[in-house]
């Protein structure tokens, strides 16, 4: 199975239409009593280039649904295809791998590495991405010129505001050019003007091609999304 999920990808000049995701009928249930249902025969297709919001209220499946996503749980029934390939029934490594290589996490609190530099905590990234060694300092200093923090590397993340923070986080998320950008409650920790550089930055990426999927319960986020999606009660709704 390990050859089939590596597979080498298409020739540039083939343009590959297959989603980035896709979910068929997915569903998470937690034991009980009573046994509790997160998603319910889920249904979502993600292209490549989209640029997806996923709103929703607390406890209506948005943690389930990123973690399936993000493959850091399972379906308890349903097909996740990544890429075209079978990701939810994927042994432990091979979704481990998959994680380094093709997602790209930011999360509402960033996880910055306090006691290292901007700069060693975007190259870090590649140590699990399978960036050679050669190019990770290159290719970590690119992510942050990206997001216009070229001039922080050497700089200590306690010492930076909370929208610079989530935009290294950013950075450390593209280092290792991941083919789903899947961001978490991504200004939950941010002042307004703070999130709404984040929020031109993603509008940024997905002008370049970069495919993402935003998780949260801020309506004036997803509304910046070119797709929404709507979650209750473990359930799926596309957003006219």
């Amino acid at each position: 199975m390990t050859a089939d999920l590596f597979a080498q990808e298409a020739p540039v000049d083939v343009i590959d239409v297959t989603p980035v995701v896709e979910l068929r009928q997915v569903t998470r249930q937690f034991p009980g009593p009573p046994v509790v249902e997160a998603l319910r025969a889920v249904d979502l297709q993600i292209g490549r280039g989209d640029y997806v919001s996923i709103v929703g209220p607390s406890g209506s499946g948005k943690s389930s649904l990123l973690n399936v996503l993000g493959l850091l749980d399972r379906p308890t029934s349903g097909e996740y295809l990544l890429d075209g390939r079978p990701a939810g029934t994927a042994s432990e490594r091979e979704r481990s791998l998959l994680r380094a290589s093709r997602i790209g996490f930011v999360f509402q609190s960033f996880h910055l590495l306090p006691q290292r530099t901007v700069l060693d905590n975007v190259m870090l990234a590649t140590m699990y991405s399978g960036v050679p060694r050669g190019q990770r300092r290159e290719r970590a200093v690119a992510a942050l010129d990206r997001v216009g923090l070229s001039h922080r590397l050497g700089f200590w993340p306690t010492t930076l505001s909370g929208g610079e923070r989530q935009r290294v986080a950013v950075a450390r998320a593209l280092v290792a050019e991941p083919h789903l950008l899947l961001a978490d409650e991504p200004t939950g920790n941010l002042d307004t003007a703070s999130s709404a550089q984040v929020m031109a930055l993603f509008d940024e990426l997905h002008a370049d091609g970069v495919t993402l999927a935003v998780i949260t319960h801020d309506l004036a986020v997803s509304a910046r999304a070119a797709r929404r999606v709507r979650i209750e009660d473990g359930r799926l709704e596309e957003i006219a």
